[in-house]
């Protein structure tokens, strides 16, 4: 696994930011989703060397107020979409693909409407991206953001957040629980805290009906937030798009259904290059 000493930093918008940088290839952007605790090494922790060594090089980077990036001032969504590009635009990059997990969805999005040098697009199960959908897709969400809001930084509350992130109990270690609960401490529970007020992100579904790229929604069957309705809805929005239902998955299908994830990643971004 891809350790913290093999990162680097770079200024990004003044912005202390941290990433790692692995293989030799297409360039591929990894972007992890909100929950408390996430960042790079640990959304996408088996999935960077796969990817690797499937031919690309793989840029995995924590955003601003999560992980070992630095917090900025203003912890809206849309500061992150612009900090996203510009620290693909930092990296020198004249082509990418972009992989998003959960808000980071709907950031990579964001890239792939708005950016020419995007090559194609991946999401797992985005519920800042999808439609809203029915009622109940709606409740389900509401009581799934209310979890994250109310997170306060311990291991048993950690444990019970990761639960509900990954189906698979076995991979719910306790080096995972540690490495998420002390990402989500100091600097970033105070980032945490002041999310909370900050704006919604504006809707891209009718931009979603033009996106040029190809691309590929892979979404969990037994997701606790985001409901395959809104999958189908998102996957209806989007021209010239896959989508795969992945049964005995939760809302990290890169975790759940790791190796799929993997290649069926790693054979997408190929054709679509």
């Amino acid at each position: 696994m891809v350790r913290a000493d093999e990162g680097q930093y770079v200024i990004v918008g003044g912005i202390k930011t941290f990433y790692v940088s692995v293989g030799n290839g297409d360039p591929v952007i990894l972007i992890h989703g909100s929950s408390p605790g996430a960042y790079s090494l640990i959304a996408w922790k088996l999935n960077i060397e796969p990817l690797a060594a499937a031919g690309f090089t793989v840029y995995a980077f924590d955003q601003p107020g999560f992980g070992r990036s630095d917090n900025p001032e203003d912890h809206s969504i849309e500061y992150r979409v612009r900090h996203a590009r510009a620290f693909i635009d930092t990296l020198g990059l004249d082509r990418f693909h972009v992989i998003g997990n959960s808000v980071g969805g709907y950031i990579g999005a964001r890239i792939a409407i708005e950016d020419r040098r995007t090559r194609s697009f991946v999401t797992t199960g985005s519920g800042t991206l999808a439609p809203r959908g029915s009622a109940e897709s709606q409740e389900i969400a509401k009581k799934h953001a209310e979890v994250l809001r109310s997170y306060m930084p311990s291991m048993e509350n950690m444990r019970a957040l990761t639960s509900g992130t990954i189906f698979n109990s076995d991979l719910v270690t306790e080096e995972v629980v540690r490495e998420r609960y002390e990402m989500s401490l100091g600097k970033n529970y105070e980032a945490q805290l002041k999310r909370k007020g900050v704006p919604p992100p504006k809707p891209v579904h009718e931009e979603l009906r033009n996106l040029r790229v190809k691309s590929l929604l892979l979404w969990g069957n037994n997701d606790h937030g985001v409901t395959v309705e809104r999958g189908h809805l998102l996957f209806q929005l989007i021209p010239n798009a896959e989508f795969h239902l992945f049964d005995r998955c939760a809302h990290w299908v890169q975790w759940d259904c790791a190796s799929r994830f993997n290649n069926m990643a790693a054979n997408f971004l190929k054709s679509a290059a």
